[in-house]
């Protein structure tokens, strides 16, 4: 292993390497080894292994859909986590999962907008986590894509180490509805995991868009655990917006939860056990270490399946639940040519587009936490098979395949020019008020003052002539130069931690934008809880080498940012989790108006999230807000304020 390696290029090689959503680029940087050492490299494997498992074999399992406001339920239920055994392949033995209602995913909980439900997440786990951890040397190829972890004689090999104190991880758990607008005593704050024979009461007021949600396991620390090990179901909002457009639907609007996951192996003959194998490389010099990812993609908790479908639109409702994986999407035929003008985006994260977008060039990415709503057209393949892909992914790019019946149907469908009449483009000083307040948070390489994984920076300008540090770098403060103000701005870290003290106070009804700059490494999708946002601006710095790693600073300021990649069509919709890539800095705005207290923000790479990539934020009705004394208040009389940053 060469230590010289460049902490910060290894974990967007991670990051970007093994999810595959950049083909035909050195993301290790020209400096970087492209190989590993002949001690450490393992035998190169066949092109797109399948390890004994074959493709397309098993047919697409459609989770039990949960009618929330049905004369049975009421608006109120009981869902119950429970330890199950399922096949995630029919070729291979049972594997144990942590699992809502005894599937994986769990049911589909449908609701009407503007209609409250009331669920009691009732814990009934059993056993410790069902999975087995293990972190392996970085290597080229890299070890996550690759079952089992033991050499044939059921030893370690060399740098191989299970990771202490997994395997005894009691069930603890706390929900979190993605992207729902509720107050926070509802939101699964992270500290509030509950154990065996407990229960977790929430009310979701359902006062939002049609949209696709979603919720999972988000308990401190050990959400990557969790979630891996089968924690995750869908959430679907329906409205009259939505009904007027009559788009696809029943059997003709299907979810596509995708995951990725590995298996050990019996180290005698090398088969897949079934056993979920939580592995990822990490540096040994320093420990840094790349989010989780596994060679197997499954769609609704089965690998690589297959769906007939008729030769007519179809609605996909699709949410990437992967800890660190992202998916670039594409549909191709068996030549292998790409017809994603058969597709059109519907939907983003929270809610409908003004009207249907056509995907990327390059095909839609997806990261962690995202959701798409999609359309795609299969008269025009009747009798054919068309895979749905991950571009450039270096496991199998495979994700499911599609059998159109060969017959022709009728089909009035049209994708309508409008979608959203509701739906408006935000626009600072148009409808995001200049009287607004403005969040700024920076993540960092790993390797930042020696510390081994990325880190989330609060900020807080300096505008006191007199508090710059007298030279820089200064550990925890950057300068930049602002492209809108003209001038050098400069920033100093406030906080880091999850449990450093809380630096965001919001005003409930208040506009923010918050400000998300990377200074390098992997890139983080970003999720804020509570409201939903529009990207507003995109800039990228051409340059990020004033931001020295050692000292945890910047040495000069940071060059004006240029214009960064053109905003697509599907991003101007409405989102929570926005993916900032390195040397960005993004601006997305939204108004907190639904709901109050203390909710979180955090990497959606769940590695991330859970090492210390998350902090909290405060949402005040503000004449509440007037008396609460905090870091950030004025001294003496309490008086109205606005916060952010």
């Amino acid at each position: 292993m060469n230590d010289s390696l460049d902490r910060r290029t290894f974990l967007a090689a991670a990051a970007l390497g093994s999810a595959g959503v950049v083909a035909g680029v050195n993301v290790l940087g020209p400096g970087a080894p492209r190989t590993a050492s002949a001690a450490t490299t393992p035998p190169a494997p066949a092109a797109a292994p399948n390890f004994g498992l074959t493709k397309f074999l098993d047919p697409l399992r459609i989770p039990p859909v949960i009618q929330a406001h049905s004369r049975r339920n009421s608006g109120e239920l009981t869902i119950t986590m429970t330890t199950a055994r399922t096949r995630l392949h029919s070729q291979l033995p049972e594997t144990t999962l942590w699992t809502y209602e005894g599937r994986f995913p769990g049911p589909t909980v449908e609701v009407r907008s503007g209609k409250r439900l009331r669920v009691a997440w009732a814990n009934e786990l059993r056993g410790t986590v069902p999975l087995v951890a293990v972190r392996a040397p970085y290597a080229v190829p890299t070890p996550a894509n690759r079952p089992g972890y033991r050499a044939a004689d059921g030893s370690l090999p060399a740098g191989v180490e299970l990771v202490e104190g997994v395997a005894e991880l009691p069930p603890w758990n706390v929900v979190h509805l993605h992207g729902a607008l509720t107050n926070a005593g509802n939101d699964g704050w992270a500290h509030n995991g509950i154990s065996p024979g407990h229960t977790q009461l929430t009310e979701y007021p359902n006062r939002q868009a049609a949209t696709a949600l979603w919720y999972h396991d988000h308990a401190m620390a050990v959400t990557r655990f969790n979630v891996h090990s089968g924690l995750a179901g869908l959430y679907l909002l329906r409205d009259d917006e939505e009904d007027r457009l009559r788009l696809p639907s029943g059997d003709h609007e299907v979810p596509l939860i995708l995951a990725d996951r590995n298996f050990d192996t019996d180290p005698a003959t090398g088969a897949l056990t079934g056993r979920l194998l939580f592995k990822f490389q990490y540096l040994p010099g320093s420990g840094t270490t790349a989010p989780v990812t596994g060679p197997f993609t499954l769609v609704n908790g089965g690998i690589w399946p297959h769906l007939d479908v008729d030769a007519r639109w179809y609605r996909f409702r699709v949410l990437n639940t992967a800890n660190g994986r992202f998916f670039r999407l594409d549909l191709v035929d068996e030549a292998g040519v790409v017809h994603n003008d058969a597709v059109r985006i519907a939907g983003t994260d929270a809610g409908l587009l003004p009207g249907p977008a056509a995907v990327p060039a390059g095909g839609l990415t997806l990261t962690p936490g995202e959701r798409a709503d999609l359309l795609i057209d299969f008269s025009r393949f009747p009798g054919q098979r068309l895979r749905l892909v991950n571009t450039g992914a270096s496991i199998e790019p495979d994700i499911m395949e599609f059998r159109v019946e060969s017959r022709r149907r009728p089909d009035p469908f049209r994708p309508p020019a409008r979608l959203s009449a509701s739906y408006v483009r935000l626009a600072e000083g148009v409808n995001v008020p200049a009287e607004h307040d403005e969040v700024f948070v920076a993540t960092t390489p790993p390797g930042v003052a020696g510390r081994a994984h990325p880190e989330m920076w609060e900020l807080k300008e300096i505008t006191d002539p007199a508090e710059l540090p007298a030279r820089f770098p200064e550990e925890g403060v950057i300068q930049l130069t602002d492209p809108v103000m003209g001038h050098v701005r400069t920033f100093r870290r406030v906080a880091s931690l999850f449990d450093d003290t809380t630096t965001i106070f919001i005003d409930r009804g208040r506009w923010v934008v918050w400000n998300l700059i990377q200074l390098g490494g992997a890139p983080h999708p970003m999720h804020i809880h509570m409201a939903r946002f529009q990207l507003l601006t995109r800039r990228k710095f051409p340059d990020l080498t004033a931001f020295d790693t050692a000292a945890a600073g910047t040495s000069r300021p940071l060059p004006t940012p240029t214009e960064g990649p053109a905003i697509e069509g599907h991003e101007e919709g409405w989102k929570d989790t926005f993916t900032v890539w390195a040397g960005e800095w993004i601006r997305v705005a939204g108004r907190f108006e639904e709901a109050t207290g203390e909710f979180m923000y955090h990497c959606h790479i769940l590695d991330h999230e859970d090492e210390a990539m998350m902090r909290p934020f405060v949402v005040h009705p503000p004449e509440i807000a007037r008396f609460h004394r905090h870091p950030k208040s004025p001294p003496g009389h309490p008086m109205p304020h606005h916060n952010g940053h």
